[in-house]
C-alpha cells in the first residue's frame, strides 16, 4: 500500500523537527526517523493504529509525545497530521466520533 503525506502533515513534521533541533539536533534527527519509519510501516500494516478521534481516521504514537493521524482510502495510506500530544486534538470544529 502506498503512503502519501499531505502538505499539512509534512509541515507539522517539519515544524516539530525544527523546534526540537533548536534544543537538540541529535534528538531531532532521532524523532524524525521514528515518525517517518512508523509512517512507512503503515504500507504493510495500515490498520495497525487505533480508531482516531476524527471519524474516518486512525492514529499511532511513534513516540509518547507525538500522534500520527492517518486515513486509509482506496488502497492508500494518507498521513494527515503529526500532532504533539500536549496540543488540543482534534482541532476545534472537527467532528469527533
Amino acid at each position: 500500500m502506498k503512503v502519501i503525506w499531505t502538505r499539512e502533515a509534512e509541515r507539522d513534521l517539519d515544524e516539530a523537527i525544527e523546534y526540537i533541533a533548536e534544543r537538540n539536533p541529535r534528538a531531532a534527527a532521532w524523532m524524525e526517523e521514528l515518525v517517518v519509519t512508523a509512517a512507512a510501516k503503515l504500507s504493510e500494516f495500515p490498520n495497525r493504529g487505533k480508531s482516531g478521534l476524527i471519524m474516518g481516521t486512525r492514529e499511532i504514537f511513534p513516540h509518547q509525545s507525538y500522534r500520527l493521524v492517518y486515513e486509509v482510502r482506496k488502497g492508500e495510506v494518507w498521513i494527515v497530521a503529526v500532532v504533539h500530544t500536549a496540543r488540543r486534538w482534534p482541532p476545534a470544529g472537527e467532528s469527533d466520533q
